[in-house]
């Protein structure tokens, strides 16, 4: 095994995450620019998060049953195939249905990609650096989180929205030549299970599991409340704040900044700190993040909303390296796909549901009483943790091999 991620495997992941970034980015900008209304700005989001939601499942039993590899090159062609026909769609100005389905097959792409390298890492990095090789694909990550919004931004003013999708599909060409440098063996044959057997196997595990499964709750709850604090946020700084819009994106900002100092010090902060303090500190610096914003004067809403933001950056960042590193750990080979596929779907069929949420509060109970739903639905994900056996525990766990 190597001590450090493979370059291509890297390559390979930055590449796909940044690649769904700058598209996401790229359309909601594209679509408001040419006067799409705001439902359908919406089902262009929506086609993109439902990759997320219908491929997961699927994709993981394929990741647990085929050669990664093969999941990698098919995603890269799932991400030049989708973006190529939204780069032609785009510079016709053809906004509808039809740039929203080439939106969900280019977006199948990463979440293909992103579960085979899950199942792909602890395969080729000792379990001891497991850490430091997320902590480097999460560093990339939030590096072009702050890059694809200026670069889709640039496009979209300049009238070539077009050119954002063309850089997809070029990432995609570059996942492509990357998957070709990347193991091709198949893993251990196992019995075919029908594929809603295998994706209740995947389910049963974490469910079972005593580490699992808190994390799991951790973060659906945390899932709930981010977005809802995000459908909350900018009227509430705006109106209850009194603040500017660019004093707003400025304290914004804040949020990628948290995201890379995460990502550049997880591995120290893991190999010196408990890992059960960790995956504490990641949902209860959101809760301090969120009360300290809900509780604050508005003589102090930018920097407290600017702390607020580098939190829910910094501590989700660390403990989603800290929890990815201990999945890959305890979960054995066999299951690597489904475990991640199930919590992939948990977290990502939240979202909505939390959005959701925070904008009827606000509109039935008023900005100042609805702040107070992310704070107790953060509280909620901290107690999940809080109340598992996840604090006493002061290293990675090791490795399982086989099912039990």
């Amino acid at each position: 095994m190597s001590p450090s991620i493979p370059i291509a495997l890297l390559l390979a992941g930055v590449a796909a995450q940044f690649a769904d970034k700058l598209a996401l980015d790229t359309l909601t900008l594209a679509a408001t620019q040419a006067g799409a209304s705001p439902r359908l700005v919406g089902l262009l989001v929506a086609a993109q998060s439902a990759a997320w939601l219908l491929v997961s499942l699927p994709a993981g039993v394929y990741a647990d049953r085929v050669a990664p590899r093969s999941l990698v090159v098919l995603g890269s062609l799932l991400m030049m195939a989708g973006s190529l026909t939204g780069t032609a769609l785009l510079s016709t100005g053809e906004v509808g249905w039809l740039l929203a389905l080439s939106t969900f097959i280019a977006a199948s792409g990463p979440v293909v990609i992103a579960l085979s390298i899950f199942v792909l890492l602890p395969r080729m990095v000792a379990v001891a650096n497991l850490p430091r090789a997320n902590g480097r694909l999460e560093l990339g990550r939030a590096c072009f989180s702050l890059a694809a919004p200026l670069i889709a931004g640039w496009a979209v003013s300049r009238g070539i929205g077009a050119l954002g999708l063309g850089v997809c599909a070029l990432l995609g060409g570059v996942v492509l030549v990357a998957a070709l440098r990347l193991p091709g063996e198949r893993p251990p044959v196992q019995p075919r299970l029908p594929l809603h057997r295998a994706i209740e196997e995947g389910g049963a595990f974490v469910a079972r599991h005593p580490y699992l499964r808190p994390i799991a709750l951790c973060a659906i709850g945390w899932n709930v409340a981010f977005f809802a604090f995000l459908a909350i946020v900018t009227p509430y700084a705006a109106r209850i704040l009194l603040l500017a819009p660019e004093t707003i994106g400025l304290a914004s900002s804040a949020y990628g900044v948290g995201l890379v100092a995460g990502a550049l010090s997880g591995a120290s902060l893991i190999a010196r700190l408990p890992t059960g303090l960790l995956l504490v500190f990641g949902p209860a610096s959101s809760f301090a993040g969120a009360a300290l914003l809900a509780l604050t004067p508005a003589a102090l809403g930018w920097q407290v909303l600017a702390l607020a933001f580098c939190l829910f950056g910094f501590g989700p960042i660390l403990w989603f390296i800290t929890q990815t590193s201990l999945r890959q750990a305890v979960t054995p080979q066999a299951l690597l796909g489904r475990v991640s596929a199930t919590l992939t779907t948990a977290m990502y069929g939240m979202r909505p549901v939390g959005a959701l949420a925070g904008g009827l509060a606000g509109e039935w109970f008023g900005l100042q009483t609805a702040m107070l739903l992310p704070v107790a639905l953060f509280g909620l994900s901290t107690l999940a943790i809080l109340a598992s056996a996840m604090p006493g525990l002061k290293t990675m766990p090791e490795a399982q091999l086989s099912p039990t």
